[in-house]
C-alpha cells in the first residue's frame, strides 16, 4: 500500500519540533534542499531501484532485518527519515553538508540503516541491514554523506554516496536479485571500492524546508 505525500506531510506535522514553523514540501521538482527530519526514498542511480526494507530477517549472516532494492516506485516500505547522529547539535530542518555523518531511519519499522562485517547473502560483500529502534542506535548506523560535484549541501538533484563509518563500505546495489522471500528485489550491500555503481539520488519524498525559529525576528 502506498503512502501519499499528504499522508507523509501529516506524519511530519505530528513529529516536528515545537519551534519549527515552516510547512513540509513534496519533492515535485529537482533541486529541493534535503534537511534533517525529511522523509524520502533513495534511488540507486544505475538500476533505478529504491532502497527498501521490511520486517523480514535475513536467513544468513546477522539474521537482522533485511534491506533490498525495490523495483516499484509506489511502495511505503521504501521511505527513510534523515536523522543526525546522537549528541549532535543539528536540528530538524537544518541543511546537511557534504562530509556530515548521518543516520537513515526506516519509517515503517523504525529501525536504522545499519552495516557490519557479516557477508551479504548473494554476493558475499558487506551485509547491510536494519537494526535497533527509536531509542537504540550505535555507530553501525553511521553513514558519511559524500556529494559528487561542487555542491556543498545535499539537494535532491545531486548524486551522492553513503560511506559507512565502521566498515568503510559504500552503500551499493547491483542487478543480482533474490528469488525466494524477496523475489524480484535486488541485493543491497556494502563494497569497499568507490565505484560508479554505488551512487544514489534522493527521489520521492516530503522534505522540510530550511528551519526558521518561530521566535526569529521578521
Amino acid at each position: 500500500m502506498a503512502v501519499s505525500f499528504f499522508g507523509l506531510a501529516i506524519f511530519l506535522f505530528l513529529t516536528l519540533d515545537s519551534d519549527f514553523t515552516s510547512s513540509p514540501v513534496s519533492a515535485a521538482s529537482e533541486g529541493v534542499q534535503i534537511t534533517y527530519g525529511s522523509v524520502m526514498k533513495l534511488m540507486h542511480e544505475k538500476t533505478k531501484f529504491r532502497l527498501h526494507s521490511h520486517d523480514v530477517p535475513y536467513g544468513s549472516g546477522s539474521g537482522q532485518q533485511s534491506v533490498t532494492g525495490f523495483p516499484n516506485v509506489d511502495d511505503s516500505n521504501s521511505y527513510w527519515i534523515v536523522r543526525p547522529v546522537p549528541d549532535s547539535n543539528a536540528k530538524q530542518g537544518d541543511a546537511i553538508k557534504g562530509g556530515t555523518i548521518i543516520r537513515l531511519q526506516h519509517m515503517r519499522t523504525r529501525r536504522w540503516l545499519h552495516s557490519h562485517l557479516h557477508a551479504s547473502p548473494i554476493s558475499g560483500n558487506i551485509e547491510v541491514s536494519c537494526f535497533g529502534s527509536d531509542g537504540e542506535s550505535d555507530t553501525g548506523d553511521f553513514w558519511r554523506l559524500e556529494i559528487e560535484g561542487s555542491g556543498k549541501t545535499w539537494r535532491q538533484d545531486q548524486r551522492v554516496r553513503l560511506h559507512h563509518v565502521d566498515t568503510g563500505g559504500y552503500l551499493h546495489s547491483h542487478d543480482k536479485k533474490y528469488t525466494r522471500i524477496a523475489g524480484g528485489q535486488q541485493e543491497v550491500c556494502g563494497v569497499q571500492e568507490k565505484r560508479p555503481d554505488n551512487v544514489w539520488l534522493a527521489a520521492e519524498g516530503v522534505y522540510l524546508p530550511i528551519a526558521e525559529s518561530k521566535h526569529a525576528s521578521s
